[in-house]
């Protein structure tokens, strides 16, 4: 564990120091109850959360994850009895995560009745040549066909039947629908969405897609049934989520963590978008759209202006984006110094869009240092897990950068732990635009910022 200090030049983390977290890479999700229902790109473990739930909160309390996503703290915070909260910005996500905390409200006998009837219906609809009622969104636009017309039509026969059910097994429908949609699209990610045909796949001609959608409502039937017997008190209040920004004002004119009473968090845990630029945003826009949750582009507006450290595409075209007066850090401005000056030729392009991009990221973990200072309980902590970044070839130790700046709010920086020291970055290193050539080779890490409130 590197123990930081403010205005100091801390050293690299190494990985054998620190607190011995559990692995926090997401991947493992895939195979775990609840947690398996949406693919996600990005988070962390359940085993990370349970165990540093375990770790730090043995006692019932009240925990937040200001970044929810599809809920991973919520549920596993939920499961062992605490309170849970969370905030997140997409709706998408949003709905993903407020479904699985009703998951064991749900009947497993009525969804496994709705889902032989999904069956039932599949059969007679493909036996009579049925026509869908339903339209594909008006707005949502995609360079190529989205769906394949044989793959569109189930797809509406399938909203159809989802269309009619009551909103709580609908609800269910809905999310299993959207957790497959891509599957059987012309679209995949390689990370990022896109079109099949640009890395070499074939288009979707056909698909079973309500085979597909029953098949997972199945397992989702059976995952209610998990969580009910492992949920301690069925009867208590559901975790909840906010769709809502944390860090930036709402209709009210004040920023989400104002919403929770003051210094009500015994613990927060989460881990806030990277320094990578990765688009979450656009690459739900389907579910989005066929989702109902938006119309027209303008309706992803709000999504793009909130997002932690806005993006490179929003921020590239300022003239200087200067950093928050709270961040007096001489090694920070150093670093967006090195940045701003590679490149001067490519414009936009080079250095100067990504410094911009780079300080707004730290403005963010300004606005969420002051968060947690505003919610967390005296001598309650808060854990946040974040990588270290590559831009225009200058390393970006992100994670000593948000201790500095999280103390210059008031809170205590506890220490920094590494629990994975590599993680896969081809996003970030092999990019040119992002990283240019690297003075000397950089491992990327991801670490575990530990803060508390004094």
């Amino acid at each position: 564990m590197i123990h930081p200090h403010q205005g100091e030049h801390w050293p690299e983390p190494t990985p054998a120091q620190g607190i011995a977290f559990k692995d926090p890479a997401f991947m493992t999700n895939r195979d775990r109850p609840v947690h398996r229902w949406v693919p996600w790109i990005a988070g962390y473990s359940q085993e990370f959360v349970a165990d540093a739930l375990a770790r730090y909160l043995p006692h019932c309390g009240t925990v937040l994850d200001p970044f929810a996503g599809v809920g991973t703290t919520l549920i596993e915070a939920d499961l062992a009895g605490h309170a849970a909260v969370g905030f997140e910005i997409n709706p998408y996500a949003a709905f993903a995560c407020a479904t699985k905390l009703k998951a064991h409200r749900v009947e497993p006998a009525v969804l496994g009745r709705a889902a032989c009837a999904f069956r039932a219906f599949q059969d007679e609809a493909e036996a009579g040549g049925t026509e869908p009622r339903t339209a594909p969104p008006p707005g949502f636009r995609t360079r190529s066909a989205f769906y394949s017309p044989k793959v569109l039509r189930k797809v509406l026969l399938a909203q159809d039947f989802i269309a009619d059910q009551r909103p709580a097994i609908a609800d269910m429908f809905r999310l299993a629908f959207a957790a497959t949609m891509v599957n059987y699209s012309n679209y995949s990610y390689e990370p990022s969405l896109g079109r099949k045909s640009a890395v070499g796949r074939p288009d979707v001609e056909d698909y079973p897609v309500l085979e597909t959608i029953a098949a997972k409502v199945g397992q989702m039937a059976s995952d209610c049934v998990w969580y009910r017997q492992k949920r301690r008190s069925r009867a208590r209040d559901d975790g909840r989520v906010v769709l809502a920004s944390f860090l930036h004002d709402g209709d009210d004119g004040e920023p989400g963590y104002r919403k929770l009473d003051r210094h009500g968090i015994d613990f927060l845990i989460t881990s806030p978008p990277y320094l990578n630029n990765y688009h979450y945003n656009r690459n739900t826009r389907p579910h989005l759209y066929w989702l109902g949750f938006c119309e027209q582009p303008a309706d992803l507006k709000p999504l793009e202006t909130q997002n932690f450290g806005t993006y490179w595409q929003n921020a590239r075209d300022h003239k200087h984006v200067a950093l928050d007066p709270t961040i007096d850090d001489a090694e920070i401005r150093e670093t967006l110094d090195e940045i701003r000056a590679k490149n001067p030729e490519r414009g936009i392009y080079g250095g100067s869009g990504w410094a911009n991009y780079a300080a707004q990221y730290f403005n963010d973990c300004a606005r969420f240092a002051a968060g947690a200072k505003w919610c967390l309980k005296p001598g309650g902590t808060a854990l946040v897990v974040i990588g270290n970044s590559i831009l225009q070839g200058v390393h970006v130790p992100t994670d000593r950068f948000l201790a500095r700046i999280a103390e210059a709010q008031g809170l205590q920086a506890a220490g920094i732990h590494v629990p994975r020291d590599t993680r896969v970055g081809n996003s970030i290193v092999d990019s040119a635009v992002r990283a240019g050539k690297t003075a000397k080779a950089t491992r990327l890490y991801e670490s575990v910022v530990e803060l508390r409130q004094p």
